[in-house]
């Protein structure tokens, strides 16, 4: 990682301004204090922040209100913000599109307002989107998970890229991480295996909201900074789970359903990796790992090492779509049943380590696809070199302190 560039951004404050509004980082709150997200704090405020702009919002089915309004319906319904256009990202911005796809170009029927679509698109062609927009900035409010190879985090900063390269401003509006700001967890990418699923690098698990992210992106990775407002959020403390908002959950993509999924997605995403099925095509994806030729020894072994805060149930499913396919297999069902002490992270790494270990068939994806999920071929050699999972999780240790140190610089909650 390059140095901060916190100086220069100081230097710059009138051609690249960083602001923050509705909060005070270093104000801690009680749980008495109900939770407010960066659009309730907007509008609150008279969208103050955006007054005399014309407006472009990057958004998906999860910018919603606490009574489940979208905040593109609001918004267009209010005449103090003139909301002009709307960007939609993976699954598209009303979310019609299953993983690795997008809606396309059109016009929300709702509302009338044009629909871009950012879906694999960064840089200048990106930038021309925005410019083609008509928009002079760009408002960025979705929900994430917590995961670095989750890809809205990317779009977050492929767009702020891309709208310094087009002049524009951009503002985020803040939400909670749904499985805390605790700590930041798991291996660190390295820049060679960068791709949509991590661009920049960051933990494996963040633990940081989206603002602090854009702060972060801002001042380590952007070639150049963006002018960037931060909205934050009132009543959120770094300890909070998502059950703690008060808020209504939305499905950010068709396979996570619930933020049970995404407590563990951050670890057991990794199965994507392999030839197991994780999940996807069951009511339970994530939660669910297995495939043809497994039985109950995977559990038991995992249940051996007993990882802090989880168990392993012995499971049995068919998947209607991915991988198996109206086939049914064995596996295991993961059941957190301590989330303070629970690490996604170590667990998916057992997981691994163990299925490696009781199923034969156990292989990985052909092209490697779990050294892009980690972050580097570290782990995938390590457990198939017979590393435990105390030496994988070791591994990374160094790396991850280091990201710590970096991260910290960017946090803006108790």
């Amino acid at each position: 990682m390059r140095p901060s560039r916190r100086a220069l951004l100081t230097a710059t404050a009138t051609a690249t301004a960083t602001a923050t509004f509705a909060a005070t980082p270093t104000t801690t709150t009680s749980h008495a204090d109900p939770l407010r997200t960066g659009f309730e704090q907007l509008q609150a405020s008279g969208y103050a922040a955006l007054h005399g702009r014309r407006v472009g919002v990057v958004t998906n089915p999860t910018g919603v209100t606490r009574d489940v309004r979208h905040i593109v319906d609001v918004m267009h319904a209010d005449p103090h913000v003139e909301l002009t256009a709307v960007f939609g990202p993976e699954h598209g911005f009303r979310g019609t599109a299953q993983a690795g796809g997008s809606e396309g170009r059109y016009d929300d029927p709702a509302t009338g307002l044009p629909v871009y679509d950012t879906y694999l698109k960064s840089g200048k062609p990106l930038a021309d989107v925005f410019t083609a927009s008509g928009v002079d900035t760009v408002v960025f409010d979705i929900q994430d998970v917590g995961a670095r190879f989750y890809t809205y985090i990317w779009t977050l900063y492929d767009c702020m890229e891309a709208a310094r390269l087009a002049g524009k401003r951009f503002v985020v509006l803040d939400r909670p991480n749904p499985v805390t700001g605790r700590a930041a967890q798991g291996p660190v990418l390295h820049k060679e295996f960068a791709t949509f699923v991590g661009r920049q690098p960051i933990a494996q698990a963040h633990g940081m909201t989206a603002a602090e992210l854009a702060r972060l992106f801002n001042g380590e990775f952007l070639a150049a900074p963006v002018e960037l407002t931060t909205v934050l959020m009132s009543g959120w403390k770094r300890s909070d789970f998502y059950d703690a908002s008060g808020l209504p959950w939305v499905p950010p993509s068709p396979n996570m359903p619930t933020a049970d999924t995404a407590l563990v997605y951050s670890g057991t995403c990794l199965f994507e990796g392999t030839n197991l099925s994780e999940g996807r095509g069951t009511t339970r994806p994530f939660e669910l790992l297995g495939a043809e030729g497994i039985d109950g020894r995977w559990a038991l072994e995992a249940n051996r090492l007993k990882v802090p805060g989880v168990r392993f149930r012995e499971a049995y499913f068919a998947p209607t779509f991915s991988k198996f396919q109206g086939k049914t297999i064995g596996g295991v069902q993961i059941h957190v049943d301590d989330r303070a002490a629970y690490d996604p992270v170590r667990t998916g790494i057992a997981l691994l380590v163990t299925a490696k270990k009781v199923w034969s068939g156990f292989a990985w994806r052909s092209d490697n696809w779990i050294d892009k999920l980690t972050g580097s071929a570290e782990v995938r050699t390590m457990i198939d070199a017979g590393a435990t999972t105390d030496e994988v999780v070791a591994a990374w240790q160094d790396e991850l302190q280091a990201f710590q140190r970096i991260r910290k610089e960017y946090l803006l909650y108790g």
